[in-house]
């Protein structure tokens, strides 16, 4: 069993915020393969089924962003899952808007809801799908960058990031983390283009 936790924050206020990617691919997984969040469990609201032929839960916090470990974390032991079979998709400051980026471990990166999930966890040894949301022009202006509505032409192009974050999902389900990586860690998560070479 795998445990695909979308980050974001509960309530119509901030539905279709930068900070609610994870949320998005969320939902986008369930309604793709025909999955409800039906049930309330640890403080999330749970969908469970098939995904790629993988018995998948899939989890949306509601204890907002910044507790996301009070949920993820009781769950994954509930469950019995090692933290290797736990991918967090989550909204990423350092990526340009539309790039994906699947990665195996590693610190927070100033992710207050990716730190909680370490800590309630007590390792970071798990899959994370980062989703670029790219930088406000100012530092001061991150938390209310995050909390913000995207843009027009951002919303314009979401339903082709959410298609491709999901791609991502069902790759690392049916073929594993390394596959994901090489056809989705490039410029723009587009598998049908190279990446460029430096």
């Amino acid at each position: 069993m795998k445990i695909i936790a979308g980050l974001g924050n509960p309530g119509e206020r901030y539905l279709f915020t930068r900070h609610n990617l994870g949320f998005m691919v969320a939902d986008r997984l369930a309604l793709s393969h025909h999955l409800s969040f039906r049930r309330k469990k640890f403080d999330a609201l749970l969908a469970e089924g098939p995904i790629a032929g993988v018995p998948v839960i899939l989890l949306k916090p509601q204890t907002y962003m910044n507790l996301s470990g009070k949920a993820v974390g009781p769950l994954v032991q509930f469950f019995k899952v090692d933290a290797a079979d736990l991918v967090v998709v989550h909204d990423d400051l350092d990526l340009p808007f539309e790039t994906l980026r699947v990665k195996e471990g590693g610190g927070d990166g100033g992710h207050k809801g990716l730190q909680s999930v370490i800590e309630s966890l007590g390792t970071d040894a798990f899959l994370r799908l980062r989703l670029g949301i790219g930088k406000p022009v100012t530092k001061d202006r991150v938390e209310s960058y995050v909390l913000e509505p995207f843009g027009k032409e951002e919303r314009d192009r979401l339903p082709a990031l959410l298609e491709k974050a999901c791609g991502a999902v069902e790759e690392i389900l049916s073929s594993g983390p390394r596959s994901a990586m090489n056809k989705f860690n490039i410029r723009g998560g587009d598998p049908n283009l190279p990446e460029p070479s430096s």
